[in-house]
């Protein structure tokens, strides 16, 4: 990151456990979006398909949980939000507008936050061994971005989620938000490689 008056760039990379939580769900209740993204490894839907306009109402609703989960700053509930009991502090969802989806998600609690707390377990021992390198690898990326077009880069901040997705890649999942798969994130070649178009567009 620069300091003082020049340019200065942020990037935070995490697997938080509420990007987590959603995507599980995401799966379990058989959400198709967003239908780019690739889907979770090991997991599937559980139980027979709803009737169709009950999906589709699940699915707007979770497709509105999931970008306030994504970026709460850029889209802000226009209704008060209220906690769900069975994810304690964890998920909160309108009070008004997500009644199909609050009573979705309250059944697979238990296995949705046991698998966040393994994959975000995982994601934390695997940064601990990478250590300074998460740093390098990004700084690394902006100093080549900035040789190429001959000047620093702009300022900017990217959000990275590290999540098990069966394909590896680069999915943008907000305006300032990319997900990255983990098996992607432990590979340094190919991920400096996947990394530096998203640099690229932002810096």
């Amino acid at each position: 990151m620069h300091a003082g008056a020049t340019p200065s760039w942020v990037i935070r990379e995490n697997a938080s456990r509420a990007v987590l939580l959603a995507l599980y769900l995401r799966e379990v209740l058989a959400i198709a979006s967003p239908v780019e993204l690739p889907r979770l490894r090991g997991l599937g839907a559980l139980g027979p398909p709803l009737p169709t306009d009950r999906q589709d109402a699940l699915e707007r609703q979770w497709r509105a949980w999931w970008a306030m989960t994504v970026e709460p700053e850029a889209h802000p509930s226009e209704v008060p939000l209220v906690l769900v009991p069975e994810y304690g502090t964890e998920v909160a969802l309108a009070s008004t507008g997500a009644d199909e989806l609050r009573a979705a998600i309250a059944p697979p609690a238990e296995g949705a936050k046991a698998w966040a707390d393994r994959v975000h377990e995982q994601y934390r021992t695997a940064a601990s061994a990478r250590r300074g390198d998460s740093y390098r690898a990004y700084a690394g990326t902006i100093a080549e971005h900035e040789r190429e077009v001959g000047r620093r880069a702009h300022s900017f901040e990217l959000n990275v989620e590290i999540v098990p997705l069966r394909s590896p890649g680069v999915w943008w999942i907000g305006s300032m938000t990319v997900a990255v798969t983990d098996t992607l994130r432990a590979d340094a070649a190919a991920f400096d490689d996947a990394i530096h178009p998203i640099i690229a567009e932002l810096a």
